[in-house]
């Protein structure tokens, strides 16, 4: 999509996003689920057109009305070349001239489920799919994520993702998996999976693991807006919901502030914390104190927590990190993963110091090729005034870094440890 024009370009990126879910419900709800593949198909197609098209004749005036249209034909075209349609060609037409016009059925107090996007996400969350098949094949089918960006969330391979989502839609189609969504009173039982495909979702926007921007705004907004419905229905606005919107609020207040004019990243003891939107911090306090209604704790409540230290501290050095390390201590318990343990070493180097930091490092595994574990090496590395060490560990860093934005920022840190004046031992 680079060629494009920058209004097409974001026209396009626009609505495939918001509208290839609508587009995918439709079909999957008058073909069943087990034709995903084939539905996913259909619609990336219509994007195709739209890329061909686009460039040359303009943006359409609708280009929903666009896109669902071109994937009208698209998939009619395709049934009748399938010789099982051949006997019902006559009623083809017929039926999907109603596409649009007939919704999924829900249930009367499921308002706020008549959201596309949402809705389908708690289908593509079947019990019957092992947890990692429901959170991909959501953040595939619903948020437009790519089988690479999936991977960066689960800290995998591609390929590992490609293999997940057609193991998923071939158990969707061996078990002919009903396109309905859950009665109201079941939808907690898939609450998880969502939330996770949300969470994973706003991630991506918060930090971006490609493309040639550090913060994708669209996917953090998306996530918020889809968290902030599940949080107001009466069946999901559950503690662990408004936990995770608390946690994705605290966040997004900062966006403004993680970059500078020129695009180019920010530590957060550089930023300017009169850019933080104090509204979002105010909302996102709100929903961390209805979070701790009940006894459930869950990794968004540490994680909120551990996001309103940050936006609620005046500046840097008042940093309650000792705080913020108890609270690493308990996620750490509670959900033990290599990245946690990383994110915990942080805090340990801020509350004890830089060598402590690098020794907690050293006991983090399988992160080799994740680049916040060499960037938070050469952190420490650099504190110490190991400046020549500090610059293998940010050339490491800047070997892994994808973003145009962060290749910068190693360049930018490896030149300041290139010119440093090497630190005079206290012996």
């Amino acid at each position: 999509m680079s060629d494009l024009p920058a209004s097409t370009q974001f026209a396009t990126e626009h609505f495939f996003r918001h509208e290839s879910a609508r587009l995918v419900a439709t079909l999957a709800g008058q073909f069943g689920a087990q034709r995903l593949q084939w539905v996913e198909d259909v619609v990336q197609e219509a994007l195709v057109r739209a890329l061909q098209t686009w460039p040359y004749r303009g943006v359409p005036d609708n280009p929903a009305a666009w896109l669902t249209q071109t994937a009208r034909h698209l998939a009619l075209d395709q049934l009748r070349r399938e010789q099982r349609w051949n006997e019902r060609e006559e009623g083809i037409s017929a039926e999907q001239a109603r596409w649009m016009a007939v919704p999924l059925e829900a249930a009367p107090d499921d308002a706020h489920l008549r959201d596309d996007t949402l809705r389908l996400m708690f289908v593509c969350c079947h019990p019957q799919l092992s947890a990692e098949a429901q959170i991909a094949l959501a953040l595939r089918t619903l948020c437009g994520l790519s089988p690479a960006e999936i991977a960066a969330a689960f800290v995998t391979s591609e390929a590992a993702i490609s293999k997940r989502l057609v193991r998923a839609r071939q158990r969707i189609r061996e078990l002919a998996l009903p396109f309905e969504l859950p009665a109201a009173h079941d939808l907690p039982q898939r609450l998880d999976a969502v939330l996770a495909s949300l969470y994973l979702l706003f991630n991506e926007g918060y930090k971006a693991s490609s493309g040639e921007h550090l913060v994708r705004s669209d996917l953090c907004h998306e996530a918020i807006r889809l968290t902030e419905l599940l949080a107001t229905h009466q069946h999901t606005g559950l503690p662990q919901c408004h936990a995770l919107l608390a946690l994705m609020l605290l966040s997004a207040a900062r966006l403004p502030a993680r970059t500078d004019e020129a695009g180019e990243i920010l530590r957060l003891h550089e930023q300017d914390r009169s850019l933080w939107d104090q509204s979002l911090i105010q909302s996102g306090l709100q929903h961390l104190q209805l979070s701790a209604r009940g006894g459930t704790l869950t990794e968004y409540h540490l994680e909120a927590g551990i996001a309103a230290c940050h936006s609620t501290a005046a500046n840097h050095s008042a940093t309650d990190w000792a705080r913020i390390l108890m609270l690493y201590d308990q996620l750490v318990r509670l959900t033990p993963s290599p990245v946690v343990a990383l994110n915990r070493s942080i805090a340990v180097g801020r509350v004890h110091g830089a060598q402590s930091g690098l020794e907690a490092l050293a006991a983090v595994q399988g992160l080799d090729a994740y680049l916040s574990l060499h960037a938070a090496r050469g952190a420490f590395a650099a504190e110490l005034g190991q400046t020549q060490v500090a610059a293998v560990h940010y050339r490491r860093a800047l070997a892994l870094a994808v973003l145009p934005s962060e290749r910068s920022f190693f360049e930018r840190l490896i030149a300041e440890c290139e010119t440093a004046e090497p630190k005079k031992s206290t012996r």
